[in-house]
């Protein structure tokens, strides 16, 4: 039986615009794509009319399909000699499945690529005027997990910035370790909400202060969780 070939796809940190020209070509070619929650709607309108579009995400606790079943879909519809398009938001290598989709497609014999994307780390503060470094004065950064499914405790690295995702239903947890690791209670920090999307907002404080305000403000997934002097600029970009 003919092989196909499956795409792991990174679809950028919300705004379709965002993909890459090589990722938007493998969707205008694929014969079946899977997409999650994270990945833009609009792109879905670059498939192929005949194009099979099957939706395998997750969010707040609702998984369409386990992991699992995704990799045998996978296998399944590139073993049919398909191109298969796997639409991940954001990098699909990063805090992602992508890599156990990839192990298991590479023990199977199945030819796979991966393109990789513009993950909301990176482009949350851009998009709010916020660096990650300035020469001469952050020169380091840390991208974290605000949430560990191993139930082991968070990180709070010695870096001068720090990008934590998921973070938005366990920042209490979170404000803990970076206080515990010696971060002042007065260190800036912010929640970057549906960031280069219509409607994206920026709640900022302080590690004393910021759960309070996420809450009064009612944060909601999708943020990205910012930690250091960098928040700052910001308001010398916007003002």
């Amino acid at each position: 039986m003919k092989k196909g070939k499956v795409f792991i796809v990174g679809a950028g940190p919300g705004d379709w615009e965002l993909i890459s020209v090589k990722g938007l070509n493998t969707i205008r070619r694929a014969d079946v794509v899977l997409y999650d929650f994270l990945a833009s709607g609009e792109l879905l309108r670059f498939a192929p009319e005949a194009a099979e579009i099957i939706c395998v995400g997750k969010a707040d606790g609702l998984h369409l399909k386990e992991q699992a079943a995704i990799n045998r879909l996978l296998y399944a519809k590139a073993r049919q000699g398909k191109i298969v398009v796997r639409l991940k938001g954001g990098d699909p290598f990063l805090f992602s499945r992508g890599i156990e989709e990839a192990l298991f497609l590479k023990k199977r014999g199945i030819p796979f690529e991966i393109v990789p994307g513009i993950t909301s780390a990176f482009a949350a503060p851009q998009s709010f005027g916020i660096p990650l470094t300035r020469r001469g004065k952050q020169d380091s950064v840390a991208v974290l997990t605000g949430r560990k499914s191993s139930g082991e405790g968070l990180d709070a690295p010695d870096c001068d910035t720090l990008v934590y995702l998921m973070a938005v239903s366990n920042i209490r947890e979170v404000i803990d370790v970076l206080l515990k690791s010696g971060r002042p209670s007065n260190t800036p920090c912010a929640f970057l909400e549906r960031a280069t999307m219509p409607g994206q907002r920026m709640v900022s404080g302080t590690l004393a202060s910021i759960v309070k305000k996420a809450r009064k403000e009612n944060v909601k997934a999708p943020a990205v969780f910012i930690v250091g002097a960098v928040v700052g600029y910001s308001k010398k970009i916007h003002e």
